[in-house]
């Protein structure tokens, strides 16, 4: 009697221990993200560039507007989950007046059903209008990468999904780019990618800088 409970409590020793090694998907990295916010310091009422690479990757963003105080917290490699999960430190903690979510993009290529992707993001929306309905919320829709080309049509109705649901949303906007970084034959630039041909070099960014330029109307890009 007394070795089986032994081995139960070892069994149940075991378990916990192996849950509680278990990290949650990008803490180390939000963590990161946050310690340097917190020392660097950031600006209540900012607007915040958030989710996957390609934000993480803007490291320009702030010197393309520089007259607007910006916060990014892009976290490669992410989903709109992801950004669901975290969304209080990379967020909602920072209280921006303008949030803008690059998401969609990776969960595509992972295979997850549009109408999830879609609760996600509007699950993300709500909370952060919640806090502060004044918020202004803006998707920006999935770039067309040459190695994601094969799910081009699976990106379109994603594209076409956030589209209209942000036309029924106040306070809820849509940026387009994927349109303006087409050639005239509707096939991806072949000069705005990296190697990888998934992100940007810096020709793509400056597409991208052109893009939000209306949304900082008092900046002039260089």
């Amino acid at each position: 009697m007394k070795t089986t409970l032994v081995s139960l409590f070892l069994l149940i020793g075991f378990f916990i221990g192996e849950v509680q090694s278990q990290t949650v998907p990008f803490e180390k990295e939000v963590k990161l993200i946050t310690d340097r916010l917190k020392r660097d310091g950031y600006q209540v009422g900012s607007t915040l560039f958030t989710g996957s690479s390609s934000i993480r990757m803007w490291v320009s963003l702030q010197e393309d507007f520089p007259q607007k105080p910006i916060i990014n917290t892009g976290f490669g490699g992410s989903t709109a989950a992801d950004l669901k999960r975290h969304l209080y430190p990379l967020v909602l903690q920072l209280r921006p007046a303008r949030v803008f979510i690059y998401e969609g993009d990776n969960d595509i290529n992972n295979g997850t059903p549009i109408d999830e992707i879609m609760s996600d993001l509007e699950q993300i929306v709500m909370r952060i209008q919640v806090v502060d309905p004044n918020c202004q919320v803006y998707l920006i829709s999935a770039k067309p990468s040459p190695s994601r080309w094969d799910k081009k049509e699976q990106y379109l109705a994603l594209n076409e999904a956030m589209k209209s649901y942000t036309e029924k949303k106040e306070n809820v906007g849509f940026v387009d780019v994927w349109t303006p970084m087409l050639d005239e034959d509707g096939n991806p630039k072949s000069d705005i990618f990296l190697q990888d041909q998934l992100h940007m070099n810096k020709t793509g960014y400056d597409i991208w800088r052109e893009i939000f330029a209306k949304y900082f109307p008092e900046e002039t890009p260089q």
